[in-house]
């Protein structure tokens, strides 16, 4: 398997690629279903691994900076540090942190390039619930699953929680013939889609709304940060 390994310099080319075609807009009503063939779910060890392999770089001084502050709370087994970049739309996932509330922290796609702390996550496995939390590098704050919320901002991904239970909780999937990843909320069954229709303040938002794997809305490339 292989998997992608960037540099400030990497990712600055990674960031002009053209997205692959979108697949099929997310459907919203069924049941969720199983992940489709040719999917599997990734553990701590697995996503080091894959993520591990190719030729290591430092990221930017800013992302090592916040890297190495953060936070020893609700200890993970293992924790790789990663950009997020949507199939969908090229660009990779920034946590709006100077979002007025209750958008405070919402994740968007939005970055073409990963400039520093706002682009950084800390994926931490849980071996108990073999699930990951997704800490942000830009507030120190665990990505929740907005599930009271109501309207288009159902569901919405949110870097706002201290600690890490079910609503901060995904299973990671990995695809080795595409080389992209899935995400599926521990909430709601649901996998997290970008939000490439939306207009305003949420343009680009995950949110984990999608009832299968259709294509490019739900899939992502995740990129090792060194630290």
């Amino acid at each position: 398997m292989t998997s992608a390994l960037l540099s400030l310099s990497a990712l600055l080319t990674a960031s002009v690629l053209a997205a692959p075609a979108a697949g099929a807009a997310p459907q919203n009503d069924r049941q969720p279903t199983v992940v489709p063939a040719g999917w599997e779910t990734v553990d701590g060890a697995e996503l080091a691994r894959i993520t591990g392999t190719g030729e290591r770089a430092k990221a930017p001084s800013a992302l090592n900076r916040s890297a190495s502050g953060r936070s020893a709370s609700a200890l993970a087994d293992e924790s790789e540090t990663l950009a997020v970049q949507s199939v969908r739309n090229g660009k990779f996932a920034a946590t709006e942190k100077n979002y007025a509330s209750p958008n405070t922290g919402v994740v968007r796609a939005r970055s073409a390039e990963v400039t520093g702390a706002w682009e950084g996550f800390a994926f931490e496995w849980h071996e108990t619930t073999e699930t990951y939390a997704l800490k942000s590098l830009a507030n120190n704050r665990y990505v929740a699953v907005e599930g009271n919320y109501t309207g288009n901002s159902q569901n919405v991904l949110r870097a706002r929680s201290t600690g890490a239970g079910t609503w901060e909780r995904f299973t990671l999937y990995y695809n080795e013939d595409l080389d992209r990843w899935a995400l599926q909320s521990a909430l709601n069954g649901r996998f997290v889609a970008m939000e490439n229709s939306y207009t305003g303040s949420l343009q680009y938002a995950l949110r984990a709304r999608s009832l299968e794997v259709t294509g490019s809305w739900e899939q992502f490339v995740l990129y090792k940060i060194e630290n």
